[in-house]
């Protein structure tokens, strides 16, 4: 057991005798300074405490073990500090560790919680012998708390100095931070209040208890309260604990500060999306049964950015129901539900891997499912399906039934179901289709995000790739205008080749995708898978590509008129655009140049 001193003849009397029932101000320990004052510490000691100074002193000189087990404090007590904000199961931490024989030191509203739970507790003014000052900026950064924190139990110059001083040590740092993060993303806050709502004093002693672990235990988060009573009962002196416990602690005031720090980037730097640096917090959601393949270990982490709160998608879903979801599915159903958000009109989208292969919109839902997995039924067994409205008793029972239209016969298998939502009826209805079928519902995914991407040694940062149709303008450029719904055509595939990996064709017609190519090296062969699933439905439909054609006669331009495609949209810009015109202009094409290209890896 380390040293403890008191700091008073009061102090040492109260310590022994417990704390008598008071009133407490406000909970509040941020910054304090030492104060100027009269009381001699040192002076105040007692007997009592000198001599169990001095038996702590020779137990360092002749090398025997300051384990908490293994020495006695100036009155015999072990001391915990407390100074928390989320209370959450205080009293049954403060009346476990009273009931191991700590005597608990405490600021504001913590002690009186403490209190009202029938715990005896010790003011931190009592200890330092200044008050709370400043509204509850100044408290605790005092040489009578932090010392008792910082000092070295193995070393005889830390404990002199404490002897010299009166301080007693802390064997326990209990603390939690101002809810910051909470009060700036609960709706609109003065900058006043955000400033007012962050913590100084909070992390200066969480950082102290946990460089000091070895010897002070620090817990940061309630549910480590039953293991740090556990590890205290036992009387244990495990490190690998300890050090545990320290590092949750550096890496709770590390996200902490990312939330401010990001918050405040916002506030005085509008409109300049990219800082100079900045920090993502991530925590851990769930770990994976692998990554992208059996040979990779995975985990799936949730990022706490100010940025993303309500900002919904996949990282937010609830799943109702199935397998535990793998690397790939969360790859997979982020693929869906950002393309299926993109759409106000009711949608169904199917994704496998990550490419949409099927879409389709329409007033009924059920129609919008069927023409989705008809566009490519072979793709879509065993793939994902998205839907932006609720699913009801009666799509549940579509998708659970429906059979393939490659053979009329087998039920359609799928990995994920996502959806905003599901009736009561719904869910059970769905549930009967598969043990192992995820399904999720998942808020509409936010726009206006930063996307980040890694490579070797750093990582890549873009704007989310907002834009919708309504967004641009489809400049004519062929003697051709597009005709009645041809326009409608080009803007819906155009929306759909956003979503599909590069090189990008679609091809759609009346709100629904007939056939798409992808991730080919050039952009001619995805024309023709496009063109293969398509069919004969082709004809008359519109194209949509991510990119330019840098060529035009006896290639894709030329391909896609011959074989009766009534508009293309593409960005244009390309130094061949004229030979793209005269090539349309020749089969009675309408081409539109979006002048906005989507590529994506």
């Amino acid at each position: 057991m380390p040293l403890y001193l008191v700091s008073s003849p009061a102090a040492a009397a109260k310590l022994a005798a417990g704390p008598r029932a008071r009133a407490s101000p406000r909970r509040g320990r941020q910054t304090f300074f030492p104060a100027r004052h009269c009381h001699s510490r040192r002076a105040s000691l007692s007997s009592s405490a000198e001599r169990a100074a001095g038996r702590a002193m020779a137990a360092v000189e002749a090398g025997a073990s300051t384990a908490p087990e293994a020495s006695l404090s100036a009155t015999g007590v072990k001391q915990a500090l407390i100074s928390l904000s989320d209370k959450t199961d205080l009293a049954n931490l403060g009346n476990g560790l009273q009931r191991l024989g700590f005597s608990i030191i405490s600021t504001g509203g913590t002690a009186s919680s403490l209190e009202a739970a029938g715990v005896n507790v010790t003011k931190v003014e009592e200890i330092t012998h200044f008050p709370e000052m400043l509204d509850g900026r100044v408290k605790t950064l005092h040489p009578s708390i932090h010392g008792g924190i910082l000092a070295r139990r193995d070393q005889k110059h830390h404990l002199e100095a404490l002897n010299k001083h009166g301080i007693g040590t802390f064997d326990v740092v209990v603390v939690n931070l101002y809810p910051f993060y909470d009060k700036v993303t609960s709706g609109a806050i003065t900058f006043e209040d955000g400033i007012e709502n962050i913590d100084i004093g909070g992390p200066t002693l969480i950082r102290a208890a946990a460089k000091n672990h070895k010897d002070v235990l620090v817990v940061v988060d309630h549910k480590d309260y039953p293991a740090l009573l556990e590890y205290l009962d036992g009387k244990q002196d495990d490190q690998d604990f300890r050090r545990m416990l320290a590092w949750k602690a550096f890496q709770h005031v590390a996200s902490y500060d990312s939330a401010v720090s990001e918050w405040l980037w916002k506030q005085s730097n509008k409109g300049d999306t990219f800082p100079p640096s900045f920090t993502v917090p991530l925590s851990l959601k769930s770990t994976l049964r692998y990554g992208e393949n059996p040979h990779q270990k995975a985990a799936f982490y949730g990022d706490k950015s100010l940025s993303l709160v309500n900002a919904g998608g996949i990282a937010t879903a609830i799943q109702h129901h199935g397998k535990e979801m793998s690397y790939n599915n969360y790859l997979d159903a982020d693929a869906a539900w950002n393309c299926v958000s993109e759409f106000e009109s009711p949608t169904c989208v199917v994704v496998k891997h990550t490419n949409p292969c099927g879409v389709a919109s329409r007033q009924d839902i059920l129609e919008a499912y069927r023409l989705a997995v008809k566009a490519d039924p072979v793709s879509a067994f065993g793939g994902i399906v998205a839907f932006n409205t609720t699913i009801d008793e009666d799509l549940a029972r579509e998708i659970r039934e429906f059979r393939s239209p490659t053979d009329g016969e087998a039920r359609m298998f799928y990995e994920i179901v996502v959806a905003r939502g599901y009736t009561e009826k719904g869910l059970e209805v769905l549930k009967g289709k598969s043990k192992t079928l995820r399904i999720l519902e998942a808020q509409q995914s936010g726009k206006g995000m930063l996307s980040l991407r890694q490579v070797n040694g750093g990582w890549l940062a873009q704007e989310s790739d907002d834009l919708t149709p309504e967004d641009i303008t489809f400049t004519k450029m062929s003697e051709r205008a597009p005709e009645g719904s041809e326009l409608s055509d080009a803007r819906f595939a155009w929306l759909c080749v956003k979503h599909v990996k590069s090189n990008a064709i679609v091809i759609a017609k009346n709100n629904c995708m007939l056939g798409m190519g992808s991730g080919q090296p050039n952009r001619l062969e995805s024309l023709r898978i496009a063109f293969l699933k398509a069919g004969e439905e082709a004809k008359g439909a519109a194209l949509a590509s991510d990119a330019f054609f840098p060529f035009a006669w006896n290639d894709a331009v030329e391909e896609a008129c011959r074989s009766g495609i009534a508009v293309i949209a593409e960005p244009g810009g390309s130094i061949r655009d004229q030979d793209a015109v005269d090539c349309c202009d020749k089969y009675g094409v309408s081409l539109l140049f979006t002048g906005v290209r989507h590529f994506r890896h």
